[in-house]
């Protein structure tokens, strides 16, 4: 069992305009390992505010977007209006979709596996996919380095949230092998890769406040403390505007046996 998810629902705007979304490259590379065809038929779990579900749309792919938060799947398809695309999102839990058997060629989870059941979850995805589909989990995580902003924020968050239990990560995450090994899923393969995402102050305040440990757990007024504090901890000590931030990109493959 995976930690109790946050209710991304209370952020969903915040979250929308201030999470930076996956980079192109990462559908790029899904792509070049033939994952990503146009006409595939995808489901996105945890799909969110619809970020990798975009990537695949605008690769040609028919997607259909799983989320268990309303106010989410609302922003998703405001950013497919302005993006040009169209997805069918459905409000369900990823363990348990309502969808049918069979009908997906590709799966994909992009930084929410951590929130689900994982064993049901892998196995929901098992059901959903052709003979010979493909799975992708991916992530797109902040890098805390020694004395950079990201190490500071997270220093802050914790003071406001002490159990949060993702401080401190890697972006790596090896414990997802296992889940799609036990699934029985083949052909598992990961890459990762490294990015510089340009949050300015207001930004990068609005990401924080959309985090997990943030307005997905805390009250409002908990909330604009946060918020305030990290603003003056930036005037302090992390003046540049534009801020730097360091980011990893992993993801897994894997498909189901033929």
């Amino acid at each position: 069992m995976s930690a109790s998810p946050p209710d991304f629902g209370r952020t969903a705007t915040d979250y929308a305009r201030h999470r930076a979304g996956f980079p192109s490259e990462l559908i790029e590379r899904l792509a070049a390992l033939g994952v990503a065809r146009p006409g595939a038929r995808v489901v996105d779990l945890g799909t969110g505010a619809g970020s990798l579900a975009r990537l695949f749309a605008e690769r040609g792919c028919e997607v259909t977007g799983v989320d268990i938060a309303a106010p989410l799947l609302e922003q998703a398809r405001r950013l497919d209006r302005e993006a040009g695309v169209r997805s069918r999102y459905v409000q369900a839990r990823a363990e348990q979709t309502g969808l049918p058997s069979g009908a997906f060629d590709v799966a994909c989870a992009g930084q929410c596996w951590h929130w689900f059941d994982r064993p049901a979850a892998a196995r929901e995805v098992a059901r959903l996919l052709t003979p010979g589909g493909s799975v992708v989990i991916a992530h797109f995580d902040w890098l805390p380095l020694a004395g950079n902003v990201v190490s500071a924020t997270e220093q802050l968050i914790l003071r406001h949230t002490p159990e949060w239990p993702f401080a401190g990560r890697a972006g790596l995450y090896p414990q997802w092998l296992t889940d799609l090994q036990d699934a029985r899923f083949t052909c598992i393969e990961t890459f990762s890769f490294d990015v510089d995402v340009l949050y300015s102050h207001e930004a990068w305040v609005g990401r924080v406040r959309a985090s997990a440990p943030v307005a997905g757990t805390l009250q409002a007024g908990a909330v604009a403390r946060c918020s305030h504090e990290l603003h003056r901890l930036l005037l302090e000590r992390f003046s540049d505007d534009p801020l730097v931030v360091p980011h990893r990109v992993w993801a897994v493959t894997a498909r189901t046996p033929t």
